[in-house]
């Protein structure tokens, strides 16, 4: 028996579904092994026998078993039931555009719309049209450039993408908003260009193309030689460098591609010389040995841009940990460092001219401990007291700041290194070892002379490039450099005089704090791709003239051949010039140089161009905050200086692109996205595959899934390039940061979506034989819902103009949502359907039908028009389905049709807008009625109380708006003392009216009393509850903050639920 009862307890719990789903079907043993004893063993004695008591509570307990059992059953078919009735989820739809169309050729837009919006299908074949016809070049419609146009003229240059570049969100941002502002230019009549342009990213392009020959060859530039390297860099350059004008067209953008420059180009090489040659000859270029930013893996100097400051408490050096503090010691004076290699360098020990301890030792000298050089104690205000021992060694030639002290003291500049990081001119055995290699060997040799004090964690700043990621030393070295004293201050004097405009201004104090402290700037670069300096050393084979040093600029001229630079060296030392030798500098000028003069050597400056005179100055520069004074200062200054001129009047600077969850973009985090597949959608496998190909380590790649996963878990869904765009615009207020989210442009997705039904009911609602007035006018037929919907039409339009005057762009993307998605689609298509309808029944009807027509043409041509500059593809195929007014070219593209202007559209009235809000506040009152009593699909009178015979009058006019909006069977206005029948529920819409919504005989009042009452009783019970825990006397110690919140949250809710109920079964009572 007790065998059987096991069995069975045994035989419940395993075929339980929680079991089953972890241990599988269990089967038993068929046959019975009896247990026996071992020898020995103390006899088993046999099972007492069960009281009744055990037995009912036994049984008790199979009875609430087998009752679990059936219940979790039950709960399983109804999930089961529940997931069958649920409909799919749809997806979206790809439709394909399949007509055969050869590039540049018109799409086919005869045949009718898909059912609904696909990007593939909307995108396909328009961008190849509008460039063959020549749409994005401003000779567009006219002569000539130079012809005179009183609209004006807009230039814009791209801030030009590296060469090695792929798109990123930064490039998407800074291209739709530019692309946005040069179609707006454009459809304004405006002589407009759009200028494209790509850098030749000297130090970036030159790893890529060397990492190449390495994989591919097995070859370093050095096997090559110079020549045949920059041939191979040309080679790279003209196999993928233009992969990024394909993104770019990808994206929209309309630039005049028959103007696209590359910096290395010779019209623009040409200019880079020019403008190195006249600086020079005027003085601001100049031959310094100064200390620069060294990358010993790339060995050349490097920007500031290209230093990347990297906190540590702890030294990342090769083969050790720990930041080094020690310090040697001659007649009491300790000193502290961070970077103990470079003392072999030390040439002086500073201290604080007003720290008490060192007082005695003015005008002494320490002795090194590894040689006999004898070093000045030097007294300056730089060093801070209570930095370790208040005594610092000074490097003057691998340290900025002991650099500033060497110059102040007259202190001798050793230089310790070579460009390779190896040692040189110090004793051995330092002589030749690696910079890490040195710093353990100094530690050990000072531990040995008995002259280590201690080791103390230090917290640092140490630089690293960020293009090889190797530490940047500090090093001696002759270079170019530009004088920027006198152009910083023409660069701040202009934003001050107003003559440059900052937007927003908030950047401003950036601007001036970096003009009013600018330093001169370093222009060389080690490297062989690029544009190559044109100075010349000179060496006088005259022994009148004694040789020159590479630092000293007497000896340096620039020309523009060779031929020019002899003659320009004969005469400034008055001899022949078959005396002159000349060696040409072997390094090339900083990318940004030639950055900085792009805005007019596009224009074949410093010769005098058509295109120079019409396009230059240019109107706006238009770039990411980030590079303000790498990019926009230096154009300025340049600008200035080689022209005379300013290069724009505007500036306006864009926030930086951060995740959805505010974290900045970035590859180890997986949040990196690529605005291709945001365009074109890609799965999560996808992304995982894009993180594999990359360079990233295997653990930053498992992290990047994890945030991939975590945001992305179905992949990013096709959202097509209107929607981003509209999105970046959307998101563009005048900050800092943008936090993007996909789901937000998937919004947009379905925005265009619902932009494709609104036409394609007005296509059907036109008809085939309508023909749209000549000109968009009223005609004084229209009823009230048209002068509203044309009232807010023209304040769309306001709202557009100013929005792109003020570089609003989310003031223009609400403008333009709120009126096709919340005025046009959800009121006034509504409103307009019943006169549709009964168009036919009488000469009445038939000409309001017409006016309603010619009104819902008007608001969809201008509509597509105001949103064509963000969305220029939906907004192409859907106006090319539209019929044109007589005064249109039938055939043109909607891009160079004229953008709409107040001037025009000038029917706003505020007090149609003020009726229509009235109207609306009614509607949504009389909607949450039928809400509350759950009128889905039954239609109920409405009686609506005016408190004055002003408002039965508006009421009146409104009437078949008000029924067809908010689905009711008639709408009466009843005066403020006249009585409302029985039956009816009630609500205030407005201190003007009063909503009263006939329910009798449209609902079973006692099945609703009773109804109602079941969840009085259930809320009651439910608020009874969370008061008696809310009421407990630790409640506001034990519980938290947050969930505190959440209950009080849930009791307000919960007693408006309860009024509500009461309300209605009160209301209820007195109908029955």
């Amino acid at each position: 028996a007790t065998l059987t009862n096991v069995t069975r307890w045994f035989l419940t719990c395993v075929n339980q579904p929680q079991f089953v789903k972890v241990l599988g079907q269990i089967s038993l043993c068929e046959k019975m092994v009896p247990v026996i004893s071992k020898p020995g063993a103390a006899p088993v004695p046999p099972p007492k026998p069960k009281t009744e008591a055990q037995l009912k509570k036994e049984a008790k307990n199979r009875e609430k078993l087998e009752k679990f059992q059936k219940k979790k059953e039950m709960e399983e078919k109804k999930k089961q039931e529940k997931k069958l009735a649920k409909p799919e989820k749809k997806e979206l739809g790809t439709i394909s555009y399949d007509v055969p169309t050869p590039p540049g050729e018109k799409k086919d837009v005869l045949r009718p719309l898909p059912d609904s919006y696909s990007p593939q299908y909307v995108e396909a074949a328009w961008y190849p049209w509008w460039e063959k016809q020549g749409y994005f070049k401003p000779e567009h419609g006219r002569k000539s450039v130079s012809e005179p146009n009183p609209r004006g003229v807009f230039m814009m240059c791209i801030p030009p993408p590296n060469v090695t570049g792929s798109l990123h969100l930064g490039h998407a941002l800074t291209n739709a908003i530019q692309d946005c502002l040069t179609r707006w230019h454009r459809m304004r009549g405006e002589t407009t260009l759009w200028n494209p342009g790509c850098d030749h990213a000297g130090i970036a392009t030159q790893v890529v193309v060397e990492k190449k020959l390495m994989r591919e060859r097995g070859m370093s530039r050095h096997d090559l030689g110079r020549d045949q390297f920059i041939q191979e860099v040309w080679k790279w350059k003209n196999e993928k460098g233009d992969r990024i004008y394909h993104q770019l067209k990808k994206l929209g953008s309309s630039l005049d591609w028959d103007r696209a420059c590359f910096t290395m180009d010779p019209k623009l090489s040409y200019a880079v010389q020019e403008a190195f040659i006249r600086l020079h000859e005027d003085g601001v270029i100049y031959r310094s040995k100064r200390l620069v930013n060294w990358s010993c893996t790339l060995n050349s100097a490097i920007s500031d841009i290209e230093v990347r400051a990297v906190h540590i408490r702890l030294w990342p050096c090769p083969g050790q940990g720990g930041v080094w503090s020690p310090g040697f010691f001659h007649e009491e004076v300790i000193v502290a460092t961070t970077r103990i290699e470079t003392m072999l360098g030390d040439t002086a020990v500073a201290v604080h001219p007003a720290d008490p301890r060192y007082q005695h030792l003015k005008g002494k000298m320490v002795v090194h401990p590894f040689c006999d050089r004898k070093m000045p104690v030097v007294f300056d205000d730089f060093v801070d007291v209570s930095f370790g021992t208040g005594a610092v060694k000074i490097t003057p030639a691998h340290d900025q700041n002991d650099y500033e002290v060497g110059n102040r003291h007259n202190l001798a500049f050793i230089n310790i290194m070579d460009e390779n990081g190896l040692l040189i001119n110090v004793p051995p055995p330092f002589l030749g070892m690696k910079r890490f290699e040195a710093r353990k060997a100094v530690l050990q040799a000072l531990k040995d002379l008995g002259q280590f004090k201690e080791i103390k964690d230090n917290p640092m700043v140490v630089p690293v490039c960020s293009r090889s990621k190797d530490i940047v030393e500090p090093l001696l070295k002759p270079q170019w450099y530009v004088d920027c004293a006198d152009m910083g201050k023409q660069a701040a004097d202009a934003v001050r005089e107003g003559r440059l405009k900052i937007i927003p201004d908030h950047h401003l104090k950036t601007w001036f704090n970096w003009m009013d402290n600018i330093r001169d700037w370093c222009i060389s670069r080690q490297l062989w791709w690029g544009h190559r300096i044109p100075a010349y050393f000179v060496t006088v084979n005259d022994p009148s003239v004694k040789p020159g040093e590479d630092m000293d600029g007497h000896y340096w001229v620039s020309g523009r051949t060779e031929d020019e630079a002899k003659e320009k060296a004969a005469k400034r030392f008055n001899i022949s010039t078959d005396k002159i030798t000349l060696r040409q500098d072997e390094d090339v000028l900083d990318t940004w140089f030639s950055s900085g003069i792009f805005p007019f050597s596009i224009f074949g400056w410093p010769n005098e161009t058509q295109d120079l005179s019409v396009f230059y100055p240019g109107t706006l520069l238009e770039t990411g905050h980030d590079i303000l004074f790498f990019w926009v200062a230096r154009m300025v200054m340049m600008g200035l200086k080689l022209t005379g001129q300013l290069p724009f009047k505007e500036v306006y600077l864009h926030a930086v692109v951060r995740d959805a969850h505010g974290r900045k973009m970035s590859k180890s985090l997986g949040n990196v996205i690529d605005p291709l597949d945001v365009i074109t959608g890609i799965s999560l496998e996808g992304l995982y595959a894009q993180l594999n190909d990359s360079n990233l380590d295997p653990v930053e790649v498992e992290k990047a899934k994890q945030g991939q996963k975590s945001d992305y878990p179905s992949g990013i869904p096709e959202c097509g390039t209107d929607a981003l765009r509209f999105a970046l615009c959307a998101y563009t207020s005048q900050g800092r940061d943008i936090n993007l989210d996909v789901n937000r442009i998937l919004g947009y997705r379905h925005f265009c979506n619902k932009l494709w039904n609104a036409v394609k009911f007005a296509m059907r609602s036109l008809g085939d034989s309508f023909v749209p007035s000549e000109k968009a006018q009223l005609s004084g037929q229209e009823g009230v819902s048209d002068r509203w919907v044309l009232s807010r039409l023209c304040a769309a339009v306001g709202l557009c103009n100013a929005g792109f005057q003020a570089y609003d762009f989310p003031a223009i993307t609400t403008a333009i949502y709120n009126f096709w998605l919340y005025e046009l689609c959800d009121v006034y298509l509504e409103c307009v359907k019943p006169v549709f309808s009964r168009a036919e029944e009488d000469s009445v009807s038939q000409s309001q039908a017409a006016v309603c027509r010619q009104t819902l043409y008007t608001c969809l041509e201008t509509g597509l028009r105001l949103l064509a500059p963000i969305m220029p593809f939906v907004g192409e195929e859907l106006y090319q389905r539209l019929p044109r007014r007589q005064s249109q070219d039938a055939s043109a593209s909607i891009h160079v049709t004229s953008y709409p202007e107040t001037a025009e559209f000038c029917w706003h009235s505020e007090e149609v807008d003020r009726q229509m809000d009235f109207v609306m506040t009614v509607v949504r009152t009389i909607r949450s009625l039928r809400a509350d009593y759950n009128l889905t699909k039954t239609r109920a009178d409405c009686y609506l109380q005016c408190i004055d015979s002003e408002t039965v009058t508006l009421v009146e006019q409104y009437s078949l708006q008000i029924q067809t909006l908010s689905l009711s069977q008639t709408v009466q206005p009843v005066p403020a003392t006249g009585a409302v029948p029985e039956g009816c529920a009630v609500a205030i819409a407005s201190d003007r009216c009063t909503v009263n919504l006939m329910l009798k005989g449209l609902i079973d009042l006692e099945k609703e009393v009773a109804k109602l009452t079941v969840k009085k009783g259930e809320l009651e019970k439910q608020m009874e509850k969370l008061r008696e825990r809310m009421e407990k006397s630790d409640y506001k110690e034990k519980v938290p903050v947050k969930v505190q919140e959440l209950d009080a949250e849930k009791l307000r809710q919960s007693q408006t639920e309860l009024e509500k109920a009461k309300e209605a079964i009160d209301n209820f009572m007195r109908m029955m």
